[in-house]
C-alpha cells in the first residue's frame, strides 16, 4: 500500500519521478503568491518587493536613457557646429586658405573644410541690453553646407548674409537683447584701430539677416555668424583666416586621418581634434553615468532583500504545509523549486513591469517634463543650466538587456536561501506541536 501511495504521488509530481517545475509545483507556488487574509502581512511584503524591483528597473532604464540622450544630443550639436579637426598655422598665417581647403577636401574621409575667422565681442542693442558673443566669420557657401545652422534658421533667411551685409544671430541672444530680423546689432571689439593714443575699440552695427536655433542654449545665446570678408575687415585679418575646421565622415577615425591631413597641408600645422577639445566634458559625463548606474542598482538590491525577508516569513508560516507535502512524498527538491518559483515570480513580473514603465516614460519624457513644469509652476531642466532646450532620452538595447539580466539575477539569487531553508525543514519537528 505504501508503494502504491508513493507511486501515486510520483505520478502527481510529488515524488522523485516528478519533473522539475511540474504542474503540481507551479500550482502550489501560485497558491502561495495569493495569500489569505491572515497572511496579509506576507502579501504586503511581496507587494513591496514587486514595487521595489519595478521602480528600480524603471529608474535605471530612464536614467541611462536620459544620460545617453544627453551625450548623443550634445555630441551631435557640438560636432554639428564645430569641426572634428581644427587646423591652425605654425610657420605663418593661412593666407592661402582657399588652396588649403581644396587640398583638405580632396582627402578621402573629409567631407568639408571650413575656413574661419573668430573673435570675442560685446553685442548690444539700441534698447541698452548687452552680452558677450563669439563671432564666427565664414563663407556663405560653407555655412549652407553646415546643416546644423542653415536648416535651423527660425526667422529670416541667408540672403543678406550671402550678400555680405547681414549677420546670423542665435535666437536666445536675440531674445535677450530684444532684437528681431531687420534690427541692427552693435558689435564692440577691443582689438580695433591703432592710434597714437593707443588701440581704440572697434564699434560697428550690422543688420540681422536671420535668427537660428540649433537647440543648444549655450550656442544659441552666444554665437554670431558673419560673412568671411566682413569678419576679416572687422578683426584686422585681411586676406587670411585663423583656422580651418575639418568635418569628417567618421569622427572616431580621426587618428587615421591625421597623417593624411598633414601630408595634404604641405606645411607645418597644429591639429586639435574634437576629443581633445571636449575630453574633460565627455569624461565627466561617462563617470557620472557609471556612478548613477551603481547607485540605482542599490534600489533593485534592496527590493531583492525584501524578497528574501518575505520568503523566509512565508516558509515559517507554511511550515506545517511543507511538512504535510513531505510526508505525502514531495521531495526536498520539489519544495525548493516551489519556493524558488514563488520568489522568482515576483522578480520576473516586477522586472517586466519595470521595463514597460521605463519605456513608457522614455517615450514621453518631454511631455512628462512639461507637465510637471506646469504643475510646479517652474522650469524643470532649465536650458540655461542643461544646455539643451528639450529633455532627451535614447534607450540603448544592450544597456536595457543588462539592466534586465541584473534584476533577474539578483531576484533569483535572493530566492535561493529561503527556498533551501524550506527544503531542509524537518517534517517531524514542524508537525510536533500541530
Amino acid at each position: 500500500m505504501a508503494e502504491a501511495a508513493v507511486d501515486r504521488s510520483s505520478k502527481s509530481g510529488l515524488g522523485p519521478a516528478g519533473k522539475p517545475f511540474s504542474t503540481f509545483e507551479r500550482l502550489v507556488a501560485w497558491r502561495y503568491l495569493r495569500a489569505r487574509r491572515k497572511e496579509a502581512f506576507i502579501s504586503v511584503i511581496a507587494g513591496f518587493s514587486f514595487v521595489g524591483i519595478m521602480l528600480g528597473v524603471a529608474t535605471l532604464i530612464i536614467v541611462m536613457a536620459v544620460m545617453n540622450g544627453f551625450r548623443t544630443e550634445l555630441v551631435s550639436r557640438i560636432l554639428g557646429i564645430n569641426g572634428h579637426m581644427i587646423i591652425q598655422p605654425i610657420d605663418g598665417p593661412f593666407t592661402d586658405y582657399a588652396d588649403l581647403v581644396k587640398k583638405f577636401e580632396a582627402v578621402p574621409g573629409i567631407k568639408m573644410a571650413l575656413p574661419l575667422v573668430e573673435g570675442q565681442v560685446l553685442a548690444s542693442s539700441q534698447t541698452g541690453g548687452s552680452t558677450g558673443a563669439l563671432v564666427r566669420g565664414t563663407r556663405a557657401e560653407d555655412l549652407t553646407k553646415l546643416k546644423t545652422v542653415s536648416d535651423n534658421i527660425k526667422s529670416g533667411d541667408m540672403v543678406g548674409f550671402a550678400a555680405g551685409d547681414g549677420v546670423l544671430v542665435g535666437r536666445r541672444m536675440a531674445d535677450q537683447l530684444g532684437l528681431r530680423v531687420g534690427d541692427l546689432i552693435t558689435l564692440t571689439s577691443p582689438e580695433g584701430d591703432v592710434t597714437p593714443m593707443g588701440v581704440n575699440p572697434r564699434i560697428k552695427s550690422y543688420k540681422i539677416s536671420g535668427l537660428f536655433e540649433i537647440g543648444m542654449s549655450e550656442y544659441d545665446a552666444s554665437i554670431i555668424y558673419m560673412p568671411l570678408e566682413e569678419s576679416q575687415l572687422y578683426f584686422n585679418a585681411d586676406g587670411l583666416v585663423q583656422s580651418i575646421e575639418l568635418f569628417v565622415d567618421n569622427p572616431d577615425d580621426i587618428d587615421n586621418l591625421r597623417p593624411k591631413v598633414e601630408e595634404a597641408a604641405g606645411r607645418q600645422i597644429a591639429i586639435t581634434d574634437w576629443r581633445q577639445r571636449n575630453q574633460t566634458f565627455f569624461s565627466a559625463l561617462e563617470v557620472e553615468r557609471n556612478v548613477m548606474f551603481m547607485i540605482l542598482t542599490l534600489i533593485v538590491l534592496v527590493a531583492a532583500l525584501n524578497i528574501i525577508s518575505g520568503l523566509i516569513m512565508l516558509v515559517k508560516d507554511k511550515g506545517s504545509d511543507i511538512a504535510i507535502l513531505r510526508t505525502m512524498g514531495a521531495s526536498a527538491g520539489a519544495i525548493m523549486r516551489i519556493f524558488f518559483m514563488t520568489g522568482a515570480a515576483i522578480g520576473i513580473v516586477g522586472t517586466i513591469a519595470g521595463v514597460l514603465l521605463g519605456v513608457l516614460v522614455c517615450v514621453n519624457i518631454e511631455s512628462i517634463r512639461q507637465f510637471f513644469s506646469w504643475v510646479l509652476g517652474t522650469v524643470l531642466f532649465d536650458p540655461e543650466l542643461y544646455f539643451l532646450s528639450q529633455l532627451p532620452a535614447k534607450m540603448d538595447v544592450s544597456e536595457t538587456v543588462s539592466v534586465v539580466i541584473m534584476a533577474l539575477t539578483l531576484s533569483f539569487i535572493a530566492t535561493i536561501f529561503p527556498a533551501w531553508r524550506a527544503s531542509r525543514l524537518d517534517p517531524v519537528q514542524a508537525l510536533r506541536y500541530e
